[in-house]
């Protein structure tokens, strides 16, 4: 199924239910390029003589570890950002409403605090939750995220030959055919005086953060183990074992805003002597979570994962504090506001 035309679908979708409820919704434009970022559309929603305009940030198959970025994204338009979703699950219908986020889904749920108009509908349920898996494209699953992750951290070999690609996202040369070929539709790649460009590449980012913990992580986890306590986060030289920190520890490092409370690696292999120094037994629910390595260059500090993939353990806890923590390494280390 063709994405624009599916997105288009999508859209129309929500805004007739709006209008199920007697609010007039019509789209403005497609594609809307603002100061920040892109929005996928301007739409205007009324009722009786008042009407206002949104920025639409349109999403399918969401879920709660996603929803950080996803939340960032909203903010990032500038606008008043509206979420359209094929589904929004009870649980995030709450989370989106306390932080007073407008959004509708194509099920009929949907938030929006306007005054005077006071639209709030959940538990609506729809097929089209199911399809949302399969719509999202190949570049955004598994192996398709790996050569993302590289081109994200360092645009400028999107130039090399695909097998230079490949082995630096540790991938097979045709996974990355695919996803080069699949980029210039999703407005993410452009050939400019004869060569291949990075476009977009903040929205590229918080698109990767929002489906890496879902697609990609998950496969990645090679242990959870429990810590008594935490006291060695900043002080820790993970190259000892053949690691990086991620997340918690690695974002308190960057920011010094940020005291961990749970902590991540990332190596090839789980080195027992990283057990051993810090007293870690294995536990499911533990705070040390232990993943694969799955790219094949360093990072701004050797210590620490790249940091995109800092930003986007940060914004898959769901907790406040990282959250706040991921958007400033965005604005400071990764997409800088004072440049």
């Amino acid at each position: 199924m063709d994405k624009d035309v599916d997105l288009r679908d999508l859209l129309t979708a929500a805004l007739k239910r709006l209008e199920a409820y007697g609010l007039t919704a019509r789209i403005e434009r497609r594609e809307v390029q603002l100061p920040r970022t892109r929005a996928d559309a301007l739409v205007r929603i009324g009722y009786g003589d008042r009407e206002a305009t949104y920025a639409v940030e349109m999403k399918r198959g969401l879920r709660p570890n996603g929803l950080g970025a996803v939340l960032h994204q909203l903010e990032r338009l500038g606008e008043q950002g509206l979420l359209v979703a094929d589904h929004v699950t009870p649980p995030m219908a709450e989370e989106l409403r306390a932080r007073k986020i407008p959004f509708v889904d194509a099920a009929g749920n949907a938030f929006l605090d306007q005054p005077p108009l006071f639209v709030w509908v959940k538990g609506e349920k729809t097929r089209a939750v199911a399809r949302g898996n399969q719509l999202i494209g190949r570049a955004f699953q598994a192996s398709g995220l790996q050569v993302l992750f590289a081109l994200i951290c360092h645009p400028e070999w999107v130039e090399l030959p695909y097998r230079e690609i490949a082995q630096r996202a540790a991938v097979a040369h045709g996974t990355v055919g695919w996803v080069m070929a699949e980029l210039p539709k999703l407005g993410f790649l452009a050939e400019l005086r004869g060569k291949r460009r990075l476009m977009q590449r903040e929205r590229l980012l918080q698109q990767w953060a929002e489906f890496y913990p879902r697609a990609l992580r998950p496969r990645l986890l090679l242990g959870r183990y429990r810590a008594e306590n935490l006291a060695w986060w900043d002080t820790i030289e993970p190259t000892k074992y053949g690691a990086v920190l991620g997340g918690e520890p690695a974002g308190g490092r960057l920011t010094h805003y940020l005291r961990p409370g749970a902590a991540t690696f990332y190596t090839q292999r789980i080195d027992p002597r990283l057990l051993v120094d810090l007293r870690l037994r294995q536990d499911d629910s533990g705070n040390v979570e232990i993943y694969r390595r799955f790219w094949t260059f360093n990072g701004d500090e050797v210590s620490l994962a790249p940091t995109p993939l800092v930003y986007a353990d940060l914004m898959a806890t769901g907790d406040g504090r990282c959250i706040e923590t991921a958007r400033m390494i965005y604005d400071q280390h990764l997409f800088r506001t004072d440049a």
